[in-house]
């Protein structure tokens, strides 16, 4: 047996060298690798058992893909951010650890802190932040909620993971500084905070795929001092050259990669030292998780999810802008219009592996009908958003063996013999793991009976990768197969086309339907199966849809506007092509506030969109996906109950021409980031351009004056008081300058910031620690120059009335 020199092993894995000793090569070969999509393997004799881990960046799924095992669905990355609130971060990252081990999760796989390089990145909603340091100390705050509670994070994806085109094979060109500068920097400051993990991700950095690269030695572990676990992206090892690099589990597993592993180090092409490294590795990580003999795991502090989840959505959500209509008193209306499609159906998240089934989704419609009580609350559709098949009510479907709501599913082998059923409570069904036997089966099949609430035409169909059929009581009324473009799991897995067909319906009259898809040869990634049985919108008459908005503003004392985007405008997968609104959104807000100037707009999207009627309209209110209770969080703000805590992480465009960093398509299989330290706000500042709404903005329910800002050690001092009659909060910012530098700089750069809350009338002071390290370069090494900064203080970046000199000693 092998025992490493203990001179490359951290100090952390000393006293687990006995047990590996006890290892056989085989065991050894076999730990490393995922035991299938979420486990590990167990090993009994050294009394370790599997760990499970879960996607988590905004709520934690658990190892079951499952709508009868509910989960909290936590705001998005992105609307955290908005919060620049450390503290937030910090519960946010306890609520998860409590969701994960009520699921019996030991790893989440989050939080996401790759940057806004560009606002079209597809998983933009799902990473925090444009800047490396608000990106970096939210990260850190959730990594130390989540493991003070017992269970690790996995910050991801390491490293240059910002886009998602082509993200398997594209190879990422990035100099040397802005990697350590912007890219490194949050996944830095997590291992600063004991992340015991990390992911490594899909895509290549300078010619080097990431499970393979050396920037997982140094940096990460030989400079920062890591002693965790580098758990791969699912199916991002793609070689044994992962083993002597500091790639340390291959999921999900078992890896393909990784099947000759034992005879490779047996005939000598590999050093077994280097699979040592990984399985002691893999034991802390047990042992701090409580999944070894004797380790016990630290009992996360209860959380009150759906307490939190509203705060969180408040905390997130971004005044744009205010003729003074908010709040809205809702003793000072008689009738409300709310209009839009995410009004009705909200996307509290995007597509992709981060998705969570929540038990209920608190929608704006019902959050403001539950807000305006005595006030007629009107609702219009407006212009269809959600595209494609959506599942159907489960309040209309009947589950034709049990006689309860829901739908009876079975997997059918070639002769149509039953192998495996189960009673579901959805027709939108995802099978990524867990007891269903997809590789056997060569047919699935969905029957339910379906009663329709209105009476006319529906376009029923289906939404997956595989070839279906659907039949409506016996008949056969649609059979195709859907074109898959791409081999992307995100696009062709967890976002499939839809295919419908026309269906007369008459209010209260039963529909038996059946789906049936193909399985064997189908598919997007073996053992895992999406399908969605369901309704998609009929957009056959978008005027009229407009006309009929129009016609309830009219009528309203007030228009309460939800526009926003879709799981197939913002997911995993994919990244945008525009910052457009889908379907005739903009058309639609024109025609409303036309008809009532009292018109409010709710954005309802992860990501930056243009605005072209910003201008025209009383308010914007900018609400991310706010997780389940979004729609309450949204009445909260609206009507003046809570304060709209966000400031805006990242810049908005007026139009995407505009902006100054875009490409996030590969040429000849490499994506060259070109604009160097220049991205988000910096590359604006540097192209003098003027963005709709600048990094760090957002309004507040009261009035602030900024006193003095003076330096204080190693700190900055910030005296404001809140000037007007309702308590409020302030999130101050400070960004240094130094335009005499001997290097190239940004114009500015954030340095710190902090929350502050005050009641009417009160004077706070806001302190902000200053670390050298804020002020560096990379230049090799990292460099202070020595001289005069000036550091800038202020609501925002564009909005910075304090400022204060600050020398830097030889």
């Amino acid at each position: 047996m092998t025992t490493p020199a203990t001179s490359t092993q951290p100090e952390t894995v000393h006293h687990l060298i006995p047990l590996l000793d006890k290892l056989t090569l085989e065991q050894k070969a076999a730990l490393v690798q995922g035991a299938d999509f979420w486990t590990t393997i167990p090993l009994p004799e050294i009394g370790l058992r599997a760990m499970t881990l879960s996607d988590g960046p905004s709520g934690v799924r658990g190892p079951r893909w499952d709508e009868r095992e509910p989960s909290l669905n936590m705001p998005s990355g992105s609307s955290l951010a908005a919060s620049w609130d450390v503290d937030l971060s910090y519960r946010y990252g306890a609520a998860a650890a409590s969701e994960a081990r009520r699921k019996g999760v030991d790893v989440v796989l989050g939080p996401t802190i790759n940057l806004h390089r560009s606002p079209l990145g597809g998983r933009h909603f799902e990473c925090f932040s444009e800047d490396p340091e608000l990106s970096a100390e939210l990260g850190a705050a959730y990594v130390r909620g989540l493991q003070d509670n017992g269970v690790a994070a996995t910050p991801k994806h390491y490293v240059a993971n910002d886009s998602e085109t082509d993200r398997f094979t594209v190879d990422v060109q990035v100099d040397e500084r802005s990697l350590r500068e912007l890219y490194l920097a949050p996944f830095e400051r997590a291992v600063e905070a004991g992340a015991w993990s990390v992911m490594s991700a899909y895509n290549s950095v300078d010619g080097v795929t990431m499970t393979e690269n050396d920037l997982l030695e140094t940096p990460l572990n030989s400079e920062w001092g890591f002693d965790g676990v580098v758990i791969s992206d699912w199916t991002a090892v793609r070689s044994l050259d992962a083993i002597p690099a500091a790639q340390d589990l291959a999921m999900p597993g078992p890896a393909p990669a990784w099947a000759d592993l034992v005879d490779a180090i047996r005939d000598g092409r590999l050093d077994e030292a280097d699979l040592d490294r990984k399985v002691l590795r893999l034991l802390l990580l047990a042992e701090r998780v409580g999944a070894l003999e004797g380790s016990s795991p630290v009992e996360p502090a209860p959380v009150d999810g759906i307490a939190f989840v509203r705060d969180a959505a408040a905390a997130g959500s971004v005044l744009l802008a205010n003729d003074g209509i908010l709040p809205l008193d809702p003793g000072s209306v008689t009738r409300v219009a709310v209009i839009g499609h995410n009004a009705l159906d909200a996307r509290t998240q995007g597509g992709g592996s981060a998705t969570v089934l929540p038990e209920h989704i608190v929608s704006p419609l019902e959050g403001l009908r539950s807000a305006f009580p005595g006030v007629e609350v009107t609702y219009e559709l407006g212009a269809v958003v959600q595209e494609g098949v959506a599942e159907l009510p489960l309040e209309t479907i009947v589950n034709p063996v049990t006689g309860g709501p829901g739908v009876r599913v079975a997997f059918l082998d070639a002769d149509g013999t039953e192998l495996f059923a189960e009673d579901r409570r959805a027709t939108a069904l995802v099978w990524f793991g867990g007891d269903a036997p997809v590789e056997a089966a060569s047919t699935l099949s969905l029957h339910t009976t379906y009663t329709p609430d209105s009476t006319g035409e529906v376009l029923l169909g289906f939404a997956g990768a595989n070839p279906g059929r659907v039949y409506v009581d016996g008949e056969l009324i649609l059979d195709d197969a859907p074109v898959i473009t791409g081999t992307d799991l995100g696009a062709a897995f967890l976002n499939p086309p839809s295919l419908t067909a026309r269906v007369a319906v008459t209010a209260g009259q039963p529909l038996d339907l059946r789906a049936e898809f193909t399985i064997a040869g189908g598919g997007a990634l073996a053992g895992a199966l999406s399908a969605t049985f369901g309704i998609a919108p009929d957009d056959s008459d978008p005027e009229a849809l407009i006309a009929r908005a129009a016609a309830s503003a009219l009528e309203a004392d007030v228009a309460i506007v939800v526009v926003g985007t879709n799981s197939k405008v913002e997911s995993e997968g994919y990244d945008r092509e525009s910052l457009d609104l889908p379907g005739r959104q903009d058309d639609l807000v024109r025609a409303v506030v036309e008809a009532n100037w009292r018109t409010i707009v709710v954005v309802n999207a992860g990501s930056p969109v243009t605005l072209p009627w910003a201008d025209e309209v009383a308010a914007i209110l900018q609400g991310y996906f706010g997780g389940q209770q979004f729609g309450a969080a949204l009445a909260d703000v609206i009507t003046g109950a809570v304060e709209p805590g966000g400031r805006l992480p990242t810049t908005w465009p007026a139009a995407l021409s505009d902006v100054p960093v875009t490409d996030v398509t590969p040429t000849d299989g490499v994506l060259r980031y070109t604009e160097g330290i220049h991205i988000g706000y910096r590359a604006w500042l540097k192209a003098d351009a003027e963005p709709a709404f600048p990094f760090g903005h957002g309004l507040g329910y009261t009035t602030w004056s900024w006193g003095v800002a003076h330096r204080d050690g190693d700190a900055v001092e910030v005296i404001l008081a809140n000037t007007g009659d309702r308590s409020g909060k302030q999130v101050v910012q400070v960004y240094a300058e130094r335009p005499e530098s001997s290097v190239e700089r940004p114009e500015r750069w954030l340095v710190g910031f902090t929350v502050v809350h005050a009641a009417a009338g009160e004077t706070v002071i806001a302190r902000i620690p200053i670390p050298a390290r804020r002020l560096a370069h990379w230049a090799g090494e990292w460099v202070v120059e020595p001289g005069a900064y000036t550091l800038r203080a202020g609501a925002s970046v564009a909005d910075l009335p304090l400022s204060v000199a600050w020398t830097v000693d030889p």
